[in-house]
Parts: structure tokens; C-alpha cells; sequence
């Protein structure tokens, strides 16, 4: 049996992340937009490894 697959969160936007969407990344699904940004947040709040992975509390207390 293999692992069951998350199913996808529906997150609002609010209208100035919408205009910045529609402005600024033109032709570029929301999602993918959010995706990139969301990962490079978190890469830079620690949160991921270098390479993508989600750190652990083992890891983080290194």
C-alpha cells in the first residue's frame, strides 16, 4: 500500500497579492508563483534544507 498523496490546501488571496499575481508574473500560474515564493521563504527562515528538504527538530537544534 502506498502512502496517500495530500490533497491540495485552497488559500485566498487578498487583493494586493492578487494585483501583485496579475502585475507582476504575468503568464505564470498563481500556484507556481506561490509555490517558489513560499519555498524561498522558508529556506531563508531556516525552515528547509539547502536542497528542499523540510528540517526536522533534530536538525534545527544543530
Amino acid at each position: 500500500m502506498t502512502a496517500a498523496t495530500p490533497r491540495p490546501m485552497r488559500l485566498a488571496a487578498t487583493p494586493r497579492t492578487a494585483d501583485i499575481l496579475r502585475r507582476c508574473y504575468r503568464g505564470e500560474p498563481p500556484a507556481d508563483v506561490l509555490e517558489r515564493a513560499l519555498r524561498m521563504l522558508a529556506t531563508a527562515d531556516g525552515h528547509l534544507t539547502p536542497d528542499g528538504r523540510i528540517r526536522t527538530a533534530r536538525e534545527a537544534a544543530r
